[in-house]
């Protein structure tokens, strides 16, 4: 396998930064994706003096491990990390030869203070834009603490070993030898499940904010830019910075940006926040809000508690579920939430999408060139999902639309093995042999957290104002957190922008 001139041109800029020599350890066997492998890894190491490649066994093959002479790093590769997967082979490579990893002091203390031996095995998948950051975080531990090892498994190559562990969802991680942990995970939430706790009393001693901004996604980023620039003291505070985009494979409708992957939209949004004076204060999140001594105080459920004079509530939404019989014992082994995530995972079967609208129709499109056949249950009587969209779904051969049917449940054994919906005109009831079902119902607001502090609307939607102002004197609210009409990143960035507008008004008011 070749790599293609441009990411090739990349790569020698990157390998620029060894420090020390590195070793890549091959361990293969007579098949074709043995041969794949070893073709990538041997034209990698011609690229550089400070790269070699000898055999060595590994527990899975075809692999690669990344060492130097004289240090076994634990990190190894089982398949080619192209796609998705290729900036943790990059970062892994630089960090084995001796660059610093790019992670805060606590999280250093957290990684270095562990004292047992865990080997971590990541199923990935090289189209999957929440893997990275799992791959990454667990290569960043297996570099710092000896007593631990991360293998990244390309499920796409490794099909044997994806069908003995059932595993139907990406990125799905093991820790020696059983199933730990699934879906999206910063570095942080790792460590909270396998080092000692983070000490976040620090918090409290903080000078109150003038504005500060919680939640991490777009219209929160917006937010904080308009207020910084206005030279007052803001904050960001989230579980994780990027929210909901962060799981969006192409976005098409940002103006002036005809294509842009979402992980990398909000990687170019943390760095034009990163350049105003903001305090992004990470892996918490918000439990209560509570007026006290003029000023907002905002309790984390760490136990920690900030203040601010202003408040913009950007929480955003996550996945509405259909909630069904078979929903929750199926999550993972069957029932996904994330196209082009766990799309691969599905190749040449039978599947369904619930949803027929934007997200849902690009689900289904997206996955008739991986799997044998889609079947769209949509709800109401017709698809809602932009016409450019549903032209294009005509078009393809493999789907298959079902309308004004109610999903009435999710059935299988160990995995999913069926999808009973009915007619809802004729009461017919109908079960759909399928062994896999993406759920593509909408977003949940995340807004429990407030509904005794601010008004909300019979969807859980905080009602705003067109400043952005919500029914509690100095709390703001902005993106689709929302009563807002829209669900749509630049409307979200807009509104946080203008709840930031609004608040500090507010704030002059107040002198």
């Amino acid at each position: 396998m070749a790599l293609d001139k441009t990411l090739k041109q990349q790569l020698v800029q990157y390998l620029e930064y060894l420090e020390k020599p590195v070793v890549f350890h091959l361990h293969l066997g007579d098949d074709e994706a043995s041969e794949e492998l070893s073709a990538f890894v041997e034209e990698i190491a011609q690229m550089s003096e400070k790269l070699s490649v000898e055999e060595k066994p590994l527990f899975l093959q075809p692999a690669f491990a990344i060492n130097r002479k004289d240090y076994d790093s634990g990190i190894v590769f089982a398949g080619v990390p192209l796609g998705h997967e290729f900036e943790s082979f990059v970062l892994a490579l630089l960090q084995v030869s001796g660059r610093v990893p790019k992670i805060t002091e606590e999280q250093q203390r957290r990684i270095v203070e562990i004292d047992r031996d865990l080997h971590f095995e990541t199923i990935a998948s090289l189209s999957c834009t929440n893997c990275p950051e799992v791959v990454q975080s667990l290569n960043i531990m297996s570099v710092l603490n000896p007593k631990i090892r991360h293998t990244m498994i390309d499920g796409g190559m490794h099909r044997a070993l994806v069908e003995e562990r059932d595993i139907m969802a990406v990125p799905t991680v093991f820790l020696n030898g059983k199933e730990f942990v699934s879906g999206r995970q910063s570095m942080d939430s790792l460590l909270n499940l396998v080092a000692s706790p983070a000490d976040s009393s620090y918090l409290n001693e903080m000078d109150p904010f003038d504005m500060l901004i919680v939640g991490g996604g777009p219209s929160a980023a917006a937010a904080a830019i308009y207020a910084a620039r206005k030279g007052i003291r803001t904050g960001i505070v989230c579980d994780e910075f990027g929210g909901q985009v962060q799981e969006t494979l192409g976005i098409e409708n940002m103006i002036g940006t005809p294509y842009i992957e979402g992980s990398k939209l909000m990687t170019q949004v943390k760095e034009h926040v990163q350049a105003y004076p903001i305090e992004i204060i990470e892996n918490q999140m918000a439990a209560k809000l509570e007026e006290k001594n003029d000023l907002w105080e905002l309790h984390l459920e760490s136990g920690a508690h900030l203040k601010a004079k202003t408040v913009v509530i950007a929480t955003g939404a996550r996945w509405r579920e259909v909630g069904v019989p078979g929903e929750q014992e199926f999550k993972n082994k069957g029932i996904a939430y994330c196209a082009h995530c766990d799309g691969p995972l599905f190749k040449g079967k039978d599947i369904a999408v619930i949803g027929g609208g934007n997200s849902g129709i690009e689900a289904a499109i997206d996955l008739s060139g991986i799997v044998n056949h889609v079947n769209v249950i949509e709800f109401l009587p017709e698809l809602k999902a932009d016409q450019v969209l549903q032209k294009r779904l005509s078009q393809l051969k493999n789907i298959s639309v079902v309308t004004n049917a109610q999903t009435l449940a999710i059935e299988g054994e160990k995995k999913v093995n069926a999808i009973r919906y009915k007619d809802r005109t004729s009461n017919e009831e109908t079960s759909l042999g399928v062994e896999g079902v993406f759920v593509q119902i909408g977003l949940l607001p995340d807004t429990a957290w407030v509904q005794d502090t601010l008004a909300l609307n019979p969807r859980g939607e905080i009602v705003v104002d067109s400043h952005g102002a919500t029914s509690a004197k100095g709390i703001y609210a902005a993106g689709d957190c929302t009563d807002t009409a829209y669900k749509q990143i630049i409307i979200s960035m807009g509104s946080g922008a203008t709840a930031a507008l609004g608040a500090y008004d507010y704030l002059i008011r107040q002198g």
